[in-house]
């Protein structure tokens, strides 16, 4: 009797899993992995939409590929390194996921890649910047759509590299600050970096590191800018008050979200290069973005809005050339120098370190009536050619 009654729990069991492991052979299992809180936030949620929306046009609304349906695991890693490892760690383990993308904090990104490679699951980072991602930290599952350091420091040294210009830097102390400006340093031939000022994530007072910075330029002969590679909360323009007129001495800045360069309409002609501005790509994949955008949320898509449509275009197109199979080998495979249309334009994965190569818009700022916040003209566009993106891993 026993014997019969365990059969047929057995059988039960067996038969009770059956739908759900047909359901699961019928779904790509993506973890979006990214910042909805935290000092990044305004980063993350942009990302999701994007994401979101990128999936909703690289499917044609069916949020299917190859009769698979793509169900998107939603993860906030609060901009903690520690949480971020711990979510991706229980996304491929417990909610079976079939590959990743994310995250928005270099700091994050850095402690998930040694989780990709224990699990041997891609993860496909979006937008995270330093270079080291795809550089000495990089194996060989990570791929990113995400601009790095090196294509936001030599774009930049494009506008502010001439011959007798002195420049101090202020950036965040960590990864995004410091890989950024060690490659904005290694990007200038002609201008000389005279200090380098680094200061905490959430610094909301740039009184004395702005006076530290002052102080190294205003004796300085010829021409004298502070460059600013910020990202999240703060407001280190808050520098540009400090009498800078008096010494002679310009500000310069790269792109950023909409609600932060608010803070650069009275700073017209300012020059700098951006990863993404919604007025510069004329393209029909942006056409679509700035449409549809402004018909949902009625405003332009933003600055991460744009990589995180990026992203999912390239997991579609991916899958699309394995068929559906999330296989990593062959999912690889299909990645490594693959090109696919973004917001931006043309994106191509290098091969030797997974790498987007994409264009960068050197711009400069004007104030249109039309607009809260300055407007990036675009002075001239930066495609892969034009720059030469150092390889930095190890492979």
């Amino acid at each position: 009797m026993r014997r019969t009654m365990l059969l047929s729990l057995s059988a039960a069991v067996f038969a009770a899993a059956l739908p759900l492991a047909a359901q699961a052979a019928g779904e790509i299992r993506i973890a979006h992995i990214h910042s909805l809180t935290g000092p990044l936030e305004a980063y993350g949620k942009q990302t999701k939409i994007g994401f979101e929306m990128g999936l909703d046009y690289a499917t044609g609304g069916t949020m299917m590929v190859a009769g698979k349906k793509l169900v998107i695991i939603e993860k906030d890693d609060q901009g903690k390194p520690d949480v971020g490892k711990s979510l991706l760690a229980a996304a491929f383990s417990d909610d079976k996921a079939d590959l990743a993308v994310g995250p928005t904090s270099s700091g994050v990104a850095l402690a998930m890649l040694p989780v990709a490679e224990e699990y041997k699951k891609i993860l496909l980072v979006e937008p995270a910047v330093a270079d080291s991602i795809t550089g000495d930290k990089w194996n060989k599952y990570i791929f990113r759509t995400g601009r790095n350091s090196s294509q936001d420091a030599i774009a930049n040294a494009v506008a502010l590299d001439k011959d007798g210009v002195s420049i101090a830097t202020l950036a965040q102390d960590y990864a995004f600050g410091r890989d950024g400006i060690a490659a904005f340093k290694a990007a200038l031939k002609h201008a000389k970096i005279v200090h380098e000022e680094y200061l905490p994530i959430n610094t909301s007072d740039f009184t004395a590191g702005g006076q530290r910075i002052i102080d190294s330029l205003k004796n300085l002969p010829g021409r004298k800018i502070i460059y600013f590679y910020w990202a999240g909360a703060g407001q280190p323009l808050k520098v540009a008050d400090m009498d800078l007129k008096r010494y002679g001495i310009e500000i310069a800045a790269g792109g950023n979200i909409l609600p932060a360069m608010v803070a650069y309409k009275p700073y017209v002609g300012m020059e700098g290069a951006t990863y993404y501005y919604f007025g510069i790509p004329k393209n029909p994949v942006n056409e679509w973005l700035v449409a549809n955008h402004y018909k949902q949320y009625k405003t332009p898509p933003d600055f991460f809005t744009a990589g995180g449509m990026a992203a999912a275009i390239a997991v579609v197109d991916a899958l699309k050339k394995t068929n559906g199979d999330t296989n990593t080998k062959k999912l690889i495979a299909a990645m490594e120098g693959m090109s696919f249309m973004t917001p931006k334009g043309k994106m191509t994965f290098r091969k030797e370190d997974h790498q987007a190569m994409q264009s960068m818009f050197h711009t400069r700022i004007k104030d249109d009536p039309a607009f809260a916040w300055g407007v990036p003209e675009l002075v001239r566009e930066l495609k892969p050619e034009d720059m030469n993106i150092p390889i930095k891993n190890k492979r």
